[in-house]
């Protein structure tokens, strides 16, 4: 089976992206990444796939007349190099309806919190773990899915927990989610490369 020709949009340092490059070159993955695409320059990401010996680029919003012009060449570049599955590593811009109808059921996010719970319009990065935090809940976690027209409501693919402390910190409730980010998201690009997700519905069925 040859190997999935992933695509990764970042917007910051990596470390997801990170867990699957390695993951790659250990033979855990049966895929390869073949572009990183980034919506900011200072994005260390940027660095992680050079140094990977991956072609990674920074795409500025400022040259485009417009969030459907960006998209568009993003659809272009991906299309060119024949990407068939995309993994959202930390990307903080909302994909177009054209991008998601162009690669329908093969966009995947990763989210720092218990989807339905902590999601949607608003709920991004730091702002997800204040929100627990503020709630009070006991337990949160991370959850991969597909992405679809709406926020964070594209069928789940995996979750898992962690316990929220009652000396915890938007810190280090980050630290302790990021932890199973990697795991998870690691977990579900190889099911997919492995051809073994299918969707019925809004469940995701994992043989």
């Amino acid at each position: 089976m040859s190997p999935v020709k992933i695509g990764v949009l970042i917007s910051g340092g990596g470390t997801n992206l990170q867990s699957i490059i390695d993951n790659i070159e250990n033979g855990n993955i049966n895929g390869e990444i073949k572009l990183i695409i980034s919506n900011r320059k200072d994005a260390y990401g940027l660095t992680r796939g050079k140094d990977a010996g991956i072609e990674s680029i920074y795409l500025d919003r400022k040259l485009f007349n417009s969030e459907e012009e960006y998209n568009l060449y993003l659809i272009k570049e991906l299309k060119k190099r024949d990407i068939e599955l995309i993994v959202l590593a930390g990307y903080l811009k909302v994909l177009s309806k054209e991008f998601i109808e162009e690669f329908s059921g093969r966009i995947i996010n990763i989210h720092p919190s218990l989807i339905p719970s902590f999601c949607g319009k608003g709920y991004y990065g730091e702002k997800v773990h204040q929100g627990v935090l503020d709630y009070g809940v006991k337990i949160t976690g991370a959850t991969v899915h597909f992405v679809d027209e709406g926020t964070d409501t594209g069928a789940i693919i995996l979750q898992d927990i962690v316990y929220v402390d009652n000396e915890d910190t938007v810190e280090t409730l980050k630290e302790k989610v990021l932890k199973i980010e990697h795991k998870l998201l690691v977990q579900a690009v190889k099911l997919y490369c492995s051809g073994r997700i299918s969707v019925e519905g809004r469940k995701v069925i994992i043989k």
